[in-house]
């Protein structure tokens, strides 16, 4: 009998990273479900802006089993923002539905997914965060978007211990600084870079290691 491929869940997978490391899972053996806001061109439609769109998309899964769910859809409004007028209030409430509510939302929707079952061992949540989540980079700017990544990487941390029970391991990534439209074409890697680094790193993934924060070449991340 054939074994059967392992599935992948990949958010914000219809540019940039996202994009990259659906191509890359796909050569690794992955059957890969992907999404985007509005779906379409073979994606499936999640907006997480959408306080139900998490459940509404793992309903429309249901039954399917979940081995990886990288939860790598987010904003990143703030970039040019003045520390003396910037920084509205809704692009704080916009940025955070985002980056970190949504990923919440997408972890608890797939939980059953995800799960240990008879003829499967429990899947793995790949969390893309950020080295600006660290306290140890403070070169000041930016603050909508580095206290949604601190969050996410709290947020995982906290998953990783909620999770091990159920033998679900969780880790927290900088993807690297990513020639995308995000990180601009002077960035240090290519996508293409990122994500075979953040594909090995999915695979090392386990129960022991559940909780770190690495970087995507396999460095471990002063949180």
């Amino acid at each position: 009998m054939t074994a059967k491929s392992p599935t992948a869940l990949i958010t914000g997978a219809s540019r940039g990273i996202g994009a990259t490391m659906a191509q890359e899972l796909t050569a690794r053996g992955y059957e890969v479900i992907g999404t985007s806001t509005k779906g379409g061109n073979g994606l499936r439609p999640l907006d997480l802006l959408d306080p139900n769109g998490p459940a509404a998309l793992a309903k429309s899964l249901s039954g399917r089993a979940i081995d990886l769910l990288v939860c790598n859809a987010g904003l990143y409004l703030d970039k040019d923002q003045s520390l003396a007028d910037g920084y509205p209030s809704e692009m704080w409430a916009t940025e955070f539905a985002v980056n970190v509510t949504g990923v919440f939302l997408t972890v608890q929707a797939f939980l059953p997914a995800l799960k240990p079952t008879h003829d499967k061992t429990g899947g793995k949540i790949a969390i893309i965060s950020s080295q600006m989540a660290s306290h140890t980079r403070a070169p000041g700017g930016s603050y909508i978007y580095r206290a949604s990544k601190a969050a996410a990487l709290n947020l995982g941390r906290n998953l990783a211990t909620d999770l091990k029970s159920d033998g679900i391991a969780v880790g927290i990534y900088h993807p690297g600084w990513v020639q995308t439209d995000m990180g601009g074409t002077e960035a240090e890697i290519s996508a293409e870079q990122s994500a075979k680094g953040l594909s090995d790193r999915f695979a090392a993934l386990s129960l022991t290691t559940t909780g770190c924060f690495e970087t995507w070449d396999g460095r471990a991340h002063a949180y």
